[in-house]
């Protein structure tokens, strides 16, 4: 592969904005060298990167798959990783991970969840990821990590509600971390994120439409290393749809606000997908720009949203080859026009995307 450099760019690192303009070069799909700009002749083919922002390609942790062409998708609109949240059969997930185009994903295959509660009735739900005590659950986990997944999904209730007991998900997350796994629990109400919280899940995903977080899950949550994955985009469309009086988008951001004050670690993820009979609809790679915004308002600057999408993202999750602009680091890149980390809506002025060196064709 040619090494191809970006000229005169203001660098993005996943942390912060490298001070002057840089020339970024790399080959073979990993970013081999950064300089100030000017310093030295290009090798190879250049990219004028005048009055543009460099970012590593964004990265959404909360997605689910029904077609193959959902990758191309992410990556036309700088989403370079995509964090899988339950997308099934295995052989559908493993075709995905094989595609080598558009955005690189991880998964969790299957969730599992409680016999009772609403996903138990979504049409096709895999019967084998319904769980009603611990030893059910050791025995999904097992599955799973026999699957080759990432990183296990729990879906978390309120108690009554159909999902699993304190025991049974404590006996899951006990199951995953033995494996070496993180836990991403699902949870959308209070008192199923204190469920999550006390059966030790590492991740929460969804900001809850049905009360803010009192103090002590606020300690518990920026506290005790827990990672929170808000999916703002998917809360208010949610609320939005349902129409329930008692469900409010205020609560989902008031949450955010609070944890972020609070120290927590907030990732981005949106929840994209599109599948008959969810909540509300989200598209995939353009919702990550909203989701951007939405954590703006929600009390984040932009370089801490556009770090919830990167360097933290990336941390969260182990990624360690990328989600940065450094040596060695994938080349996973998004180029945009303007200042992003001055003005959040920048990030959707798209001059071009590169997924392991290659670039993007942005349709």
């Amino acid at each position: 592969m040619t090494r191809t450099t970006i000229t005169d760019v203001t660098v993005f690192d996943g942390a912060g904005i490298l001070d002057g303009t840089r020339d970024v070069s790399f080959e073979q799909g990993v970013i081999t060298e950064i300089r100030s700009a000017g310093t030295a002749p290009a090798a190879g083919p250049t990219v004028d990167g005048t009055g543009a922002t460099l970012l590593p390609g964004l990265i959404d942790a909360h997605v689910h798959f029904l077609r193959p062409d959902e990758l191309s998708t992410l990556a036309r609109y700088g989403v370079t990783t995509a964090l899988d949240m339950g997308t099934w059969p295995p052989p559908f997930v493993s075709a995905l991970r094989a595609a080598g185009t558009g955005a690189d994903i991880r998964s969790s295959g299957a969730p599992i969840a409680g016999t009772g509660g609403p996903h138990a009735r979504i049409p096709g739900f895999p019967a084998d990821s319904l769980v009603t005590s611990p030893e059910e659950a050791r025995r999904r986990v097992a599955a799973r990590v026999g699957e080759r997944v990432d990183y296990i999904k729990l879906i978390m209730e309120r108690p009554g509600a159909g999902g699993p007991d304190l025991d049974t998900a404590t006996a899951a997350v006990e199951a995953a971390h033995a494996a070496g796994l993180r836990v991403v629990a699902h949870a959308s109400h209070t008192a199923a994120v204190a469920l999550a919280v006390r059966a030790g899940a590492d991740v929460l995903t969804h900001a809850p439409l049905d009360a803010g977080l009192d103090a002590g899950l606020l300690r518990a949550l920026s506290d005790g290393g827990h990672v929170v994955v808000p999916t703002l985009t998917m809360m208010r469309g949610t609320a939005r749809n349902l129409g329930d009086p008692a469900l409010s988008y205020d609560h989902a951001r008031d949450a955010v606000i609070a944890l972020h004050r609070a120290g927590a670690t907030v990732v981005a993820g949106t929840d994209a997908n599109d599948a008959h009979g969810v909540p509300a609809a989200v598209p995939h790679g353009s919702s990550l720009h909203d989701e951007l915004a939405l954590l703006v308002e929600a009390g984040l600057s932009p370089t801490e949203a556009l770090r919830s999408a990167t360097g933290v993202a990336a941390s969260a999750f182990a990624l360690h080859d990328r989600g940065g602009i450094r040596p060695g680091l994938r080349a996973d890149l998004l180029l945009v026009s303007g200042a992003p980390a001055l003005d959040i809506t920048a990030t959707r002025r798209i001059r071009g995307v590169w997924t392991t060196g290659r670039p993007v064709d942005l349709g």
